[in-house]
């Protein structure tokens, strides 16, 4: 009967009451506990399901459901296990049967300890699967969705392997240390570069442990760690990185970078060493010269500089240098034979220096400049001109070769000839130009006025170059007697210059003007030209001498201009004479050898001039034949001298005994001319047989004595 039935005050239906409350009560309980643990289940963040002894679903949640994306009217208690797998291969959720799955859950079905296992769906989610046997037969199942952080897994292994790949891989030395200042990463390359043990450097080591380490195992010689831990403190507290060089006892040079990194700080390790060596090349080679190793003009710029700044008013001496008969020697000898004897220059020039202070520095081809430090004044400054002067002059032999140069220098003093480098450099190059207008193997201190001087050679070389289109030069011609009749048998052409402007130039003047500017090779064309177009008109028997420069014959194309000379005025090759000197002699390249050896092939004449000045002169006649060789005016001058008269008179055998013509240049007396023709010399030429004329006067000259022999 229910409650409500049940009269007031009723012993009877007290007693009922009483039987009947504690079940409601129980009831009640047992209902709002249900609901409980529905909404407890409902409100899990997992999915949940709970199935008795025979496999019957008794309860699962919603999340259950979405997490299978499951119809929610299929799942109703009572529902089997299996009808549940055939459901989720049924709306495509699962990647396999519904018989494959239930043989993977089976055993943990009928297992009776608790499991946890993972399944992949078919759109790739990753659920682990908790089991949990129940005491009365059945099992409860939470299902967690767990791809997000499986994935964040993978990422985080793949971030971690590709972490170790690049600290395996890099090329760099790694160091990671934390904020504690541990160490907690190092690379294999790191190990590598050092060369040193993993346990030689075990994590949890300090900056300074580390440091103090490669000190103790002598990889680094010198390193104030106090002062290095000190800028790596500095370096973290201002946020910046910060890089050392690092040199390595065994020559090695590392690039150490300090970077600031999440408190700690990660530091890399480069061997350098290949790269700063190219770095220092490329600044050496910036700074000096490539042939002779010297400073350059850059270089030696930066050094006059310093030098003038430390000086405080101490004297310095400026020299600038320049080499005498260098371009012939190159012209003769040739590039290669030229570059090794400024090599030999720039050697003796260093041994010449007596200060550690002193530089010396080549600025290009053959000149020189040097800084003299630690001066008292002009006496010391003299005393290294003269000794530098003495050795450059000594001969320098290469492969049985001997060649001779000098060397001229002009001299600026600090702070009495300039303040600055550009006028003392100026000044220096003034007093040069002095020098080497006044002769050869000399040395002139800066005085004021000289940049006069400089301007006046400037403008010559100016005028010179103008002169030739001007038609301003002229030949003039010099006879030369045969001794032994008396006869003129031929003339020397010697060129003149005559300036509207500066009057008659003397050759020694311009001849070394256009050596130096190059115009010697087209001054020399010209005359050889105008030589012989004048020699046409003369008698059969009489030569034409022409002088020839070093230069003309390394020009490569002087055997063609001698040849078309010739054709071109119809003066046969025998009546044509060349004078070389001796510095073209010097040469034994195949340049110059065989255009002289073609050239007197064709039947012209080749006459060493000026023999006996240079240097092995009989060496040069052994090695190349000549058809004369002219004895040098300076010899004639002095025939009174016995000595004189001796090399002479040994001259004039030798050509004999070699069957070569010898000519006495500068014959002024009778008593000259007397004693060469005792002595058996060939030629004579000089004031006493004829000042050099004109071409119409030395035509009358030779028609006149072509008139005496005819009379006779």
């Amino acid at each position: 009967m229910p409650v409500a039935h049940v009269k007031a005050g009723s012993a009877a239906g007290k007693r009922k009451a009483i039987r009947i409350g504690p079940a409601r009560r129980i009831a009640e309980e047992l209902r709002a506990q249900n609901e409980r643990f529905s909404a407890a289940v409902e409100n899990m963040s997992h999915g949940l399901c709970m199935f008795d002894a025979e496999e019957r679903m008794i309860i699962c949640n919603r999340n259950y459901i979405d997490l299978f994306r499951l119809d929610a009217k299929v799942m109703k208690p009572g529902i089997r296990f299996f009808d549940i797998l055939q459901h989720s291969v049924d709306i495509g959720i699962a990647s396999q049967s519904a018989a494959e799955l239930y043989a993977v859950r089976k055993p943990y079905i009928d297992g009776a300890k608790p499991s946890t296992y993972e399944e992949t769906l078919a759109d790739g989610r990753i659920i682990v699967i908790s089991h949990r046997p129940l005491a009365s037969g059945g099992w409860v199942s939470i299902y967690e969705d767990v791809t997000v952080q499986r994935r964040a897994e993978e990422d985080l292994k793949e971030q971690h392997r590709r972490f170790d790949a690049a600290l395996a891989n890099m090329s760099q030395g790694l160091l990671m240390y934390d904020a504690d200042g541990k160490m907690i990463v190092r690379n294999q390359r790191f190990l590598e570069l050092y060369k040193v043990a993993a346990a030689d450097f075990p994590f949890g080591t300090t900056h300074r442990d580390a440091l103090e380490r490669l000190l103790e195992l002598g990889i680094y010689t010198k390193l104030d760690v106090d002062s290095e831990v000190g800028k790596t403190e500095a370096c973290l507290q201002a946020g910046k990185m910060h890089s050392t060089y690092r040199y390595l006892s065994d020559g090695r040079t590392f690039l150490v970078v300090r970077q600031p990194m999440g408190g700690g700080w990660v530091v890399t390790f480069d061997d350098v060493t290949e790269r700063r060596r190219t770095e220092e090349r490329m600044t050496h080679l910036a700074l000096h010269d490539t042939l002779t190793n010297l400073p350059n003009r850059s270089m030696f710029r930066e050094r006059l500089d310093q030098a003038l700044s430390e000086a405080k008013g101490a004297p310095l001496a400026i020299f600038s240098l320049d080499l005498d008969r260098f371009k012939a020697v190159n012209d003769t000898f040739g590039h290669p034979a030229g570059d090794w004897l400024l090599k030999c220059v720039a050697g003796r020039l260093q041994r010449c220096l007596r200060s550690e202070k002193d530089v010396v520095a080549r600025f290009g081809g053959d000149e020189f400049a040097i800084i003299q430090s630690n001066i008292k004044g002009t006496a010391d400054a003299e005393k290294l001109a003269k000794r530098i002067i003495e050795v450059i002059g000594r001969p320098y032999r290469d492969k049985g070769r001997e060649m001779h140069v000098g060397v001229s220098l002009g001299i600026a003093l600090y702070p009495a000839d300039g303040q600055d480098a550009d006028t003392l450099l100026t000044n220096a190059d003034m007093a040069l130009y002095r020098g080497k207008s006044e002769g050869r193997n000399i040395y002139r201190f800066f005085e004021p006025g000289m940049d006069a001087m400089v301007r006046e050679r400037r403008a010559l070389e100016a005028d010179l170059e103008a002169a030739l289109p001007r038609r301003e030069f002229e030949l003039d011609y010099q006879p030369i007697l045969d001794i032994a009749s008396g006869d003129i048998v031929g003339a020397e052409a010697l060129m003149r210059w005559r300036s509207p402007s500066r009057g008659r130039v003397s050759p020694e003047d311009f001849i070394a003007a256009a050596e130096e500017t190059g115009l010697i090779v087209q001054l020399g064309d010209w005359a050889l030209r105008k030589a012989c177009g004048v020699a046409v008109g003369w008698p059969q028997e009489m030569r034409m001498a022409v002088n020839v420069s070093a230069a003309q014959i390394k020009s490569g194309g002087f055997a063609r201009s001698v040849v078309s000379a010739l054709a071109f005025s119809g003066l046969p090759a025998s009546r044509l004479e060349l004078e070389i000197t001796e510095t073209v002699m010097m040469d034994e390249s195949d340049t110059v050898l065989r255009t002289l050896g073609h050239l007197r092939g064709l039947g012209i004449r080749i006459a060493l001039d000026d023999f006996g000045t240079g240097y092995s002169s009989l060496g040069y006649l052994r090695r190349f034949p000549v058809d004369k060789i002219k004895i040098d005016r300076s010899f004639i001058r002095d025939l009174d001298r016995r000595e004189t008269a001796a090399i002479v008179r040994t001259v004039i055998g030798l050509g004999a005994e070699l069957g070569i013509t010898v000519t006495a240049e500068g014959v002024e007396t009778e008593e000259q001319l007397d004693m060469l023709r005792k002595a058996g010399c060939g030629e004579a030429q000089g004031y006493l047989i004829g000042v050099p004329a004109k071409a119409s006067e030395m035509t009358r000259l030779l028609r006149s004595q072509a008139q005496l022999r005819r009379s006779g």
